[in-house]
Order: structure tokens, then C-alpha cells, then sequence
């Protein structure tokens, strides 16, 4: 048993939490069922590490750009707060696990690699389940699992002493999440792509969904019946026409708004800090700093249109050998490479918004759970959800939904983390489906207990199966053949 543990962590420890490494493992398993040769399986593989790491780059680059500001908002105004991001609330996890349950963080790997079993099963047999989507976005998988591994426990504090239980139940749980939140957005992200071939597996499946559904039914169309301008659609008169231009748009509008944050902040606190030199230029430190954000998202797009292309043409090899109908979820970011792309940083600016107001308000009304917003869910929860607003409902939608999603981040997590007391520990993963549809999972399973966790692996496990039910000519067809279901569509129209 050691030995398979042994293993196991060294899997885990350089593949499953590098998602370089895992993707390119992916396209290596699949060029080689497709019977490539050796040159073209070695050429793929370099490609796909390659791209993911430079999407990596990007995606860190803009994490770290946002940190002054983040530890400034923080330190500046003395706020004891807990701090709403992935990876503060994997940390408050491996520092509280074992003091308030008695467990190590090593079990959640152990969930991790049992919950993913279930999700290759689930996708398996999706002739009955219907389900069609792999996550294969591990670093996400890890923080979700030490996210889930907490809120399950709280809710079944009786499952501490049965080991093999505990196991069961979490993994069905956090496994049919995993394969029912991806599957879900295989059909707004075909649309998005134009039959790229992948779905997104991360923090917001459900969010996404959610709100491509209120963009459709709430604002595609106008008050005069016509379609709702899409914000590429949106020509700017006079000066105003240079945010036209996507690079040009999100440099000003980053400069704007951490500029006057930065300023806010002070010369003084930020040398203090070590963010800024003592005789650097505080004019050119907000110029850099508000640039970089655009550098570093168009590094973020370089590094998707690297490696999707390798990713979702080797992954035929593995749905017809292996997990047949399926395609890949992968990291939400890979989205930003399609669609408009203002609504990146529209988004983004509008989701930061809401968590401002949402925190605000907590101050008001003295919550016992204050929140600092996190890089992380405020950019990629909302910039994503930004973009599928605007491609099902146009320009109002990508700017209103990405707003109360702000709004239900802060409530939502504040909520939560103060019920189940990861609050004290000064974190928790904070983006929207962990800040709603977890919540709601979690009191269920606190209130009804066993019977709590059959309605919602029940309820997970009845979605695809209405999705089915919606359109079983089309269901499999659109991860099949893309051209095929467009023209199936387009006929019944």
C-alpha cells in the first residue's frame, strides 16, 4: 500500500499538479492511439508543454502585477480579513485540516485521484449517463479537492472515523461535479469556438452556464426586438474609437483603474513594502505596472493558440480508443483566445465592481467575515463569464452579469468560510460555483445528511440527462462533428 502511495505522490506531485505536464501526457497518450509517427507524437508533445507554459506565464504574470495591490489594500488600511483566492484557500486548508479534523492534507490527493476515476467512469459509460467531457485541469482539481475535503467534513462530521466512507462519498460527490459542471459548457463553448473541440473544466462551470442562460433570456434582444450589439459590434465615435482596439482598450483601462488605486496606496507605503524603489519614479511604476497587465494577457492568448490545436487534435485519439464521444475540459483562461476581447478586460473591470460594493457593505452592516478580493476569482471568474455573456446576450450582459457575479463571490464565500470556520485560517477559494452552488451543496448534506448527499449527487448526475433529453439528435453530434450539428440546426431552423 505504501508503495502505491509512494507512487501516487510522485504522480501527483509532477504531473497531476503541473498542467503543462498533464496536458502534454494527453496529447502524448493521444497522438499515439492515433498511430502517429514517433516525429509528429515528440513535435505535438513539445508544442502542448510548451503553449501551456507560456498560457502559465501569462496567467501567473497577471497574479503577481495584482499583488501590490492586493497586499497594499490589506496592509495600507489595516483589514484583518480573509483574502477570497484558490490558492490562500488551499493554504488555509493544509493549515487547519489536521487541527480542527485530525486529518493531513495527504488524504485530499487520495480523494483527488478517486474522484477522477469517477469522472473517467462517468464519461465512459456516457451512453448511459450522457455525460462527454474529461477534466484534465489538475492544479484546479488539487485546490478543489482540499476546498471540498473541508466542506464535506463539516457536513458529515460522522464520516472522520470511517475512512473508506469518507473516501466514497466525497469522490462521487466532487467526481460527478467535475464531469457535470464541464459537460455543461460543452455546448456554449462550441459556440463560442466555432467547434474548437474542448469545454472548460474550473471554478465557475456552473457560473458560466448560469449566466449564459440570463444573457440569452434577459438581453439578446433590445427593446426594439432587434439582436443585442455585441461589445465587438460596438464602433466608439470620434477619440473614443481608439478603444476599438483590444490592446489599446485594456491598457487604458488598466492604467485608470490600478492607477488610481496605486496612487490611493501612496509612494510611501509601496517602498516601504519593497514594491517600488526609494528613488524610482512613481509615475513610471503605475505605467509599468498597468502595462504589464497587457502584456501578460497577450502572452496568455499566445500560449492558447500554441497548444489547443495540438490538444484537441490528439484527443480524438483518446475518445475514439479509450473514452469514446468525449472531449477535454480544460483551463478557463484557454477561452480568452476566442470571442471579443474586450470583454476580458470589461469583465474583469465590472466584476472588481461588484466585489467592491459586496465588501463595502459587509463593512457597513459589521459582518463578523470580512473579505479581500483575489486576482484570481475576479479576473478569471469574470472576464469568462464577460465572454459568454456577450456572446449569447451582448454588451449590457457582459458588463452586468460579471457585476453581480462580483457581488455573490463576496457574499457567498463570506457566508460559507464563516459557517464552517476556514474563515479564521485567511482564506477560501472564493469563485462562484465554491461561492454558491457549494454552499448550497454543503447545507443540504449539513441538514439531511446521507440523504443530503444522494439529492445531490442525484441532482448533479439528472443534468445531463435533461441536456439529452433537449436535443438527442444533436447531443453527441456536436462533440462528433461540428459541421454536421451546425447544418442538423440549421435545417430545423
Amino acid at each position: 500500500m505504501e508503495v502505491l502511495k509512494t507512487i501516487w505522490t510522485y504522480i501527483a506531485d509532477n504531473i497531476i499538479k503541473q498542467p503543462a505536464m498533464m496536458i502534454g501526457l494527453i496529447v502524448l497518450i493521444g497522438y499515439i492511439l492515433l498511430k502517429k509517427p514517433w516525429y509528429d507524437v515528440i513535435a505535438g508533445w513539445i508544442k502542448a508543454v510548451v503553449g501551456y507554459m507560456i498560457l502559465a506565464v501569462g496567467s501567473g504574470g497577471l497574479v503577481n502585477n495584482f499583488r501590490p495591490i492586493l497586499v497594499g489594500l490589506k496592509d495600507r488600511f489595516g483589514l484583518d480579513a480573509m483574502v477570497i483566492d484558490p490558492y490562500f484557500g488551499q493554504n488555509a486548508v493544509t493549515a487547519g485540516v489536521e487541527e480542527v479534523f485530525g486529518k493531513s492534507f495527504g488524504d485530499v490527493m487520495i480523494l483527488l485521484l478517486i474522484a477522477w476515476i469517477v469522472n473517467i467512469l462517468l464519461v465512459r459509460f456516457n451512453k448511459v449517463t450522457k455525460l462527454r467531457s474529461l477534466f484534465t485541469t489538475g492544479h484546479v482539481q488539487v485546490q478543489q479537492a482540499a476546498t471540498a475535503y473541508w466542506l464535506i467534513l463539516f457536513a458529515l462530521p460522522g464520516l472522520l472515523t470511517k475512512n473508506v466512507a469518507l473516501i466514497i462519498v466525497m469522490a462521487l460527490i466532487l467526481g460527478a461535479y467535475w464531469a457535470v459542471g464541464s459537460n455543461l459548457l460543452i455546448k456554449p463553448c462550441q459556440e463560442l469556438t466555432d467547434g474548437a473541440g474542448f469545454t472548460l473544466a474550473h471554478q465557475q462551470m456552473f457560473g458560466i452556464a448560469i449566466n449564459s442562460w440570463l444573457a440569452e433570456k434577459l438581453f439578446s434582444k433590445g427593446k426594439d426586438g432587434k439582436p443585442a450589439k455585441k461589445l465587438d459590434n460596438v464602433e466608439l465615435p470620434g477619440f473614443m474609437s481608439i478603444f476599438n482596439e483590444n490592446m489599446v482598450c485594456t491598457t487604458i483601462l488598466m492604467t485608470v483603474f490600478f492607477g488610481i488605486i496605486l496612487l490611493v496606496l501612496g509612494k510611501p507605503y509601496l517602498v516601504e513594502a519593497g514594491f517600488l524603489g526609494e528613488k524610482a519614479s512613481m509615475l513610471f511604476y503605475i505605467i509599468t505596472t498597468c502595462f504589464n497587465f497587457t502584456v501578460y494577457l497577450t502572452i496568455l492568448q499566445l500560449g492558447v493558440r500554441t497548444f489547443v490545436t495540438e490538444l484537441t487534435q490528439s484527443f480524438h485519439g483518446i475518445s475514439d480508443k479509450l473514452l469514446p464521444g468525449s472531449v477535454p475540459g480544460v483551463d478557463c483562461a484557454v477561452s480568452f483566445g476566442f470571442g471579443a476581447a474586450n470583454a476580458v478586460p470589461i469583465g474583469f473591470l465590472f466584476g472588481f465592481a461588484g466585489q467592491i460594493v459586496a465588501i463595502v457593505l459587509l463593512i457597513i452592516f459589521k459582518s463578523p467575515v470580512l473579505v479581500i478580493c483575489g486576482f484570481v476569482p475576479v479576473f478569471f471568474d469574470n472576464a469568462t463569464i464577460a465572454l459568454f455573456a456577450n456572446e449569447k446576450g451582448g454588451a449590457k450582459a457582459a458588463m452586468i452579469l460579471p457585476f453581480c457575479s462580483g457581488l455573490v463571490q463576496v457574499f457567498g464565500s463570506a457566508i460559507i468560510a464563516g459557517m464552517v470556520g476556514m474563515a479564521q485560517y485567511g482564506g477560501y477559494l472564493g469563485m462562484w460555483d465554491w461561492a454558491v452552488l457549494w454552499p448550497v451543496m454543503t447545507v443540504i448534506m449539513k441538514f439531511l445528511g446521507y440523504v443530503g448527499v444522494a439529492i445531490c449527487v442525484i441532482a448533479l448526475l439528472a443534468i445531463p440527462q435533461i441536456q439529452y433529453k433537449k436535443d438527442k439528435e444533436g447531443y453527441f453530434l456536436m462533440t462528433d462533428d461540428w459541421e454536421a450539428y451546425k447544418e442538423l440546426k440549421s435545417k430545423k431552423n
